[in-house]
């Protein structure tokens, strides 16, 4: 991978330039891990067996601590879509001034022992088609989660082309879903392996990444763990023409790198990859652990010397023992010296406790066991 890697023109001890005080930004929306469950039902049990809960198959609560909230529950259940409507709703109601949403991906719920291939692309369209009425005219830029796949976690290299095992029902149906709010000239790497690079504006580019080529749970890695779709040696081409357009990229995804999850080989080349292009990646966007975290990037040739970081978005789903979360970016925007760093994040979360304990009918108090409320 090394030898792949354009050495840099600039010198790592050169320092960004800051952000203007008081100049214009851009206001992103980051939307993750809405995990919608079409099976949700309240008032069933929440406190069964299995690792997904609160649907008719999970059996009657035994006691009224066990019963499903009406805006979800804080044991192993997945997103009624009450909660994912109210929410979206309110983004729209409170933030009516976005520039675009950047969302990243685990779209189906956690009962993988059911799943099809039909079923999770059912819940892609219909989950899609919710952004689309709840954010008209508004730019999204997607991401592919571990979880749309069936087998969940499968995403066999493009390469792989046998009828029963290729990827190419998923991505397909994502070029075709995805359409609506992304250009045409990014259909090919989306159907060959769900990856895209788009310019926003003038000197300003998005970047989403296929993590599921990093995912130490995608058994096809075993046939290629390094660079199994190409997708580094794309990167680095086009983080190149970034610098010699002199264009400000962030990265979007949805493994972060360096999470237990992605393979060390993988993290390492895009470790790498980052600390060389430092001065053109300005920011990344990632999912997949349900918390509210980001990660710090360093220089490998002095660990002392930060150089990135990586905003790891909340999730939508409360699963499990969690508040539902977004957040909400403000981007160094559109003027002559604009760096596109982020300025300021806000983290926006439903205190689900409270939620439920409103909607209880009965009693004085609220009795549902105590739980966290940030």
């Amino acid at each position: 991978m090394g030898s792949c890697i354009p050495s840099s023109a600039q010198t790592s001890s050169s320092r960004p330039v800051l952000p203007k005080e008081g100049a214009p930004f851009f206001k992103v929306l980051h939307i993750s891990d809405t995990h919608y469950d079409p099976h949700y039902v309240e008032g069933s049990n929440a406190d069964c067996n299995e690792p997904l809960c609160c649907r008719l198959s999970s059996g009657r609560p035994t006691n009224p601590n066990s019963a499903a909230g009406k805006w979800g529950d804080y044991r192993k259940c997945d997103s009624p879509k009450r909660l994912i409507d109210n929410m979206l709703s309110h983004i729209a109601d409170t933030h009516n001034d976005i520039d675009y949403i950047i969302w990243t991906g685990d779209l189906p719920p956690h009962d993988i022992w059911n799943q099809t291939k039909e079923i999770n692309l059912q819940i892609i369209k219909d989950t899609v088609k919710q952004m689309s009425e709840k954010f008209p005219g508004v730019p999204i830029f997607p991401a592919l989660g571990n979880h749309e796949s069936s087998p969940v976690n499968s995403f066999p290299p493009p390469y792989v082309q046998q009828i029963d095992s290729s990827i190419s029902w998923l991505y397909d149906e994502l070029d075709n879903q995805w359409k609506r709010w992304l250009p045409s000239s990014v259909s090919q790497t989306i159907r060959r392996g769900a990856f895209y690079s788009v310019l926003v504006r003038p000197g300003f580019r998005i970047i989403s990444l296929n993590m599921n080529y990093c995912n130490n749970k995608n058994w096809w890695l075993l046939l290629n763990s390094t660079d199994p779709a190409t997708e580094l040696q794309w990167l680095i081409y086009e983080l190149q023409s970034a610098e010699f357009s002199n264009e400000k990229v962030h990265i979007i995804g949805h493994i972060p790198p360096g999470h237990s999850d992605c393979l060390k080989v993988w993290s390492r080349n895009f470790y790498r990859i980052v600390a060389r292009y430092e001065n053109t990646i300005t920011a990344q966007f990632y999912g997949h652990t349900h918390y509210d975290e980001f990660e710090v990037f360093y220089d490998p040739h002095d660990l002392g010397r930060a150089i990135n970081i990586g905003y790891i978005g909340p999730s939508v789903s409360p699963y499990y023992d969690l508040n539902p979360g977004y957040r909400i970016y403000y981007v160094d925007g559109d003027h002559d010296l604009s760096t596109r760093m982020v300025v300021d994040h806000e983290s926006w979360i439903m205190n689900l406790k409270e939620a439920i304990c409103m909607t209880i009918l009965f009693g004085t108090s609220c009795i549902l066991p105590d739980r966290p409320t940030t």
